[in-house]
């Protein structure tokens, strides 16, 4: 009936170490809880008779069409809850109207997920020591047709994630990284106790000394948009313009990286009011509810990214679960949007805020 019951399913039926790296934070985890508890502190404001017969949600978005302002975040290995992995996911994604951004990390070929999807496909980057290496995956993604590059920034290592310690968790043998080289991925496949292989190998391979210089070297090298994923203020947010990226993604990591940060919620509107609509904002963390939804794009977000239900959906059914994850948030979106007496997602604005 809701999210929350594909939750319950996944809750249910993953291993457990499989499950603690999916629904797990760092540090304490309050910033993890913190990101679905900001929206429920958020109130609406509805406006009554209005003509809401007809609910348009459609958006663009850089260029592309959505059918209603949503998307798939990045998120790596999705082979850890169902074979068919991205590819069953790009599918579900288009088949919703929705954007579908691809993990750098994502256990399915690039040109695959390519040639299965209906919808806007994006790339996310995490940069890496080896710019060969970076550069090479670049030069693939765009060959196969991607249509942003979206940057995280807020990791320049991975934090430490107290379930994934206590697990030792290890990518399994038949969960890949594909779209890389295996030598840059071993590391993720090594056991040892007390130890996450996901943590150590990001301390091996990412590059810990990039700057907001570092982004033209990049810029230089592709003629896609690039977005950059994990802007929290407004410093950086007036920063992102005067470099010329594309779009942000307001995003702590779904709680997985500094904890103690705000929630996304808590903090969109300072990122918003910063680049001036100079660029588009995105953002994502703790969206359960179509209501959710309304509210982000209340509060200034172009598009909205969904991450854990959308595994959540695929563990229970595959792409079937991932598309009926995907048009739920739609349908209540659609109902939220009428119950205020905001027909369209361009009439959505603070008003709708109490």
């Amino acid at each position: 009936m809701d999210v929350a019951d594909y939750a319950e399913h996944a809750k249910a039926t993953l291993a457990g170490d499989v499950l603690g790296y999916l629904d797990g934070g760092s540090g304490a985890e309050w910033t993890l809880r913190e990101n679905t508890a900001a929206y429920d502190r958020i109130r609406l404001r509805p406006r009554v008779l209005v003509d809401v017969e007809s609910v348009d949600t459609a958006v663009d978005l850089l260029g592309s069409s959505l059918a209603a302002p949503l998307g798939v975040a990045p998120m790596a290995y999705h082979a850890l809850v169902h074979p068919e992995a991205e590819l069953a996911t790009v599918k579900a994604t288009g088949a919703a109207g929705a954007l579908f951004v691809a993990s750098m990390f994502a256990s399915t070929d690039l040109v695959g997920m390519a040639d299965a999807a209906t919808g806007p496909l994006w790339m996310q980057l995490y940069w890496l020591r080896d710019r060969g290496a970076l550069l090479d995956l670049v030069g693939r993604v765009e060959q196969a047709g991607y249509r942003a590059l979206v940057l995280t920034v807020d990791a320049p290592k991975v934090a430490r994630r107290a379930r994934d310690l206590r697990s030792g968790f290890t990518l399994p043998p038949h969960v890949r990284a594909v779209n890389l080289a295996a030598e840059l991925m071993a590391a993720s496949h090594v056991a040892e106790a007390g130890v996450s292989a996901i943590e150590r190998h990001s301390r091996e391979r990412f590059d810990p000394t990039i700057t907001w210089a570092d982004l033209g070297w990049l810029r230089e090298r592709t003629r896609l948009p690039l977005v950059l994923k994990g802007i929290l203020t407004a410093e950086d947010a007036r920063l992102a313009v005067g470099t010329g990226v594309d779009a942000v993604v307001v995003s702590n990591h779904g709680g997985r990286q500094l904890d103690g940060v705000p929630a996304t919620v808590d903090v969109l509107a300072e990122v918003v009011d910063a680049v001036a609509g100079r660029l588009p904002v995105l953002v994502d963390g703790g969206v359960r509810r179509g209501t959710d939804v309304l509210k982000a794009l209340a509060l200034g977000a172009a598009t909205v990214l969904v991450g854990r239900p959308v595994l959540w959906g695929l563990a229970h059914s595959g792409a079937a679960g991932a598309e009926h994850v995907l048009r739920l948030l739609r349908a209540e979106l659609e109902e939220a949007m009428a119950l205020c007496g905001r027909p369209t997602a361009v009439e959505v604005d603070r008003s709708v805020l109490g």
